[in-house]
């Protein structure tokens, strides 16, 4: 009988690319198919709640804007959502937007990212330009992570030192640094930086929102904003909010209208009424 061999053990590569994986599960699977298919349906529990996207009365009652202090409104951001109805008497339909207003979850403090903790603390912008100036023992790393996208990361400190003067480029930043998001978690992400990316979307969400300049998210953005709403509501058992979940039902029904439509494996084994 063969002795029963253990499984041989990750290397750090590997253990490192797991990570990297294990995040970007966490951070860009924003809605799975599943979720979709969930989302589609009319009437259908969607963690544990049910989402009804299709009751005319319950659409037109929402309020346009949410009662929401406004001391607290910069820390939101804004997505316009459409719902449509029928009016059987005009023979018509009616097409309204109601606001999708998305709370600003920033990462939590955690010791191995003493960089991005003083970042937060200080209420500063997290540019990776800056820490190689000042941390130069993290050149090597941050440099092999981020050679084939230096450019853009210039580009994001030049318009952050000319926002100082030109608010309106607070917006460009912006843009830059949803780019950038698609490319994370680098392992300098995972070694130095931490979540900086999540940061610098949010402060820069407060900037624009500070100065009043109107401005318009990806999708992808929206779409990781508002899970990243989720997760924290969820891990901190915060009361369900219909309205929320109602437009960001709609909103990735809009952004993403034939996401899920394609047959997988796992369809054949899959029931809508589980949840």
């Amino acid at each position: 009988m063969k002795e029963e061999q253990n499984p041989p053990k990750k290397t750090l590569q590997q253990e490192k690319l797991f990570k990297a994986e294990e995040i970007l599960r966490k951070r860009k699977h924003l809605a799975t198919k599943d979720d979709i298919k969930r989302i589609k349906q009319s009437k259908f529990k969607y963690e544990g709640k049910k989402v009804i996207t299709d009751d005319v009365k319950k659409l037109k009652s929402l309020e346009i804007i949410p009662p929401i202090p406004k001391e607290e409104l910069n820390d939101y951001y804004i997505e316009p959502v459409t719902i449509e109805y029928y009016v059987p008497k005009d023979s018509r339909f009616i097409n309204e937007i109601r606001f999708l207003y998305i709370p600003l979850i920033d990462p939590p403090y955690e010791e191995r990212y003493p960089i991005l903790n003083d970042c937060m603390n200080k209420n500063i912008f997290f540019d990776i330009i800056n820490v190689l100036n000042e941390y130069p023992e993290h050149t090597t790393t941050i440099l092999d992570s981020y050679k084939e996208r230096f450019s853009l990361l210039e580009k994001i400190n030049h318009s952050l030192r000319d926002a100082r003067s030109n608010p309106e480029l607070y917006k460009t930043a912006f843009y830059l640094c949803e780019t950038l998001l698609k490319y994370e978690p680098t392992i300098a992400y995972l070694e130095v930086l931490g979540d900086y990316i999540s940061w610098d979307l949010n402060w820069l969400i407060r900037k624009l929102n500070e100065h009043k300049i109107s401005f318009s998210a990806e999708d992808d953005t929206v779409a990781y904003l508002i899970k990243r709403r989720n997760i924290y509501w969820e891990e901190n058992q915060l009361p369900y909010d219909e309205r929320f979940e109602i437009l960001a039902a709609l909103f990735f029904d809009q952004a993403y209208p034939n996401r899920g439509l394609s047959i997988e494996e796992q369809d054949f084994f899959y029931n809508i009424f589980n949840r």
